[in-house]
């Protein structure tokens, strides 16, 4: 049986689609489109009907792809764009109306903990999980049998547009200064897989991440398109985000640095597969 996901994210809308048996969850495709939503709302404080307009044709582009594939079985969530701006409950009502699905905005506190559906999340020790966004930056740990979360509001589209708060930088820098004995971080979302991407690796050491991060802020937009075939979303934020990622790793002495393709997008779906296959919820035939 096939499912799939939709994560309604700030910089861009990512869908992915999945084979499932009772006992296995495969990656089949993803989509990606880069709707731009926390632009708008960390420019204004509000989502256009315009900007919802733009984002209910793309929603509406993966359901025609689930479709034809024969996929009923999805769930839309919506993160740091949705849950900041102020007609948060007016725009998902609005999208929601027009594309006949629930959408659930999720908290960030509730990003971190989804975390937790990567196959290796809880393997092996002294690892910290950070899922940098567009507006805003989810860690996840495990360490003796606990789940430490805690969501910032710090992101890469919302430190570009100046919207970062020194106070928040201040909040982030006082949580690490609280963990220990960590040395591998494992990053999540774009900026940091493309960046690993530019040098041809899935890991790094912290000191080579570092150079490498202040030589990337050397170039402009155009060249860092030009050289690396960034596309241009990535390439604006990228900074942005690697200054986030570099804050953690000095903080914590980090010594290897790794990147994953896993997304909200990956956990939702994976969520979706535990309660379909635990019988928490039924299938019915048309």
């Amino acid at each position: 049986m096939k499912i799939a996901s939709i994560d309604i994210g700030t910089n861009a809308i990512k869908s992915k689609v999945f084979n499932t048996s009772p006992t296995t969850i495969d990656f089949i495709e993803g989509i990606r489109s880069p709707i731009r939503l926390g632009a708008e709302v960390f420019s204004t404080g509000i989502l256009s009907d315009n900007k919802l307009d733009e984002l209910i044709k793309t929603l509406i582009k993966y359901q025609t792809n689930f479709l034809n594939n024969n996929i009923k079985m999805y769930e839309i969530v919506a993160t740091s764009a949705f849950r900041d701006t102020s007609n948060s409950e007016n725009a998902r009502r609005y999208v929601e109306n027009n594309i006949n699905h629930p959408i659930r905005i999720i908290s960030g506190l509730e990003e971190a903990k989804l975390i937790r559906f990567h196959p290796k999340a809880q393997e092996g020790k002294n690892k910290i999980y950070v899922d940098v966004g567009g507006g805003s930056t989810e860690i996840y740990i495990y360490k003796n049998g606990d789940h430490i979360i805690q969501s910032f509001q710090l992101g890469a589209v919302r430190s570009m547009l100046g919207k970062d708060d020194k106070n928040e930088w201040l909040r982030l820098s006082e949580w690490l200064n609280k963990q220990s004995d960590i040395d591998t971080l494992i990053g999540l979302g774009g900026s940091i897989k493309s960046f690993l991407n530019i040098y041809k690796c899935k890991q790094i050491t912290s000191n080579l991440f570092i150079k490498k991060s202040k030589e990337l802020t050397t170039l402009n937009q155009e060249e860092k398109i030009f050289q690396f075939k960034l596309q241009p979303d990535r390439a604006d934020v990228i900074d942005y985000a690697l200054k986030i990622y570099l804050m953690i790793i000095n903080n914590l002495e980090i010594r290897d640095i790794e990147s994953t393709k896993w997304g909200v997008s990956d956990s939702i779906a994976v969520k979706t597969f535990h309660e379909l296959y635990s019988k928490k919820i039924s299938i019915y035939k048309d």
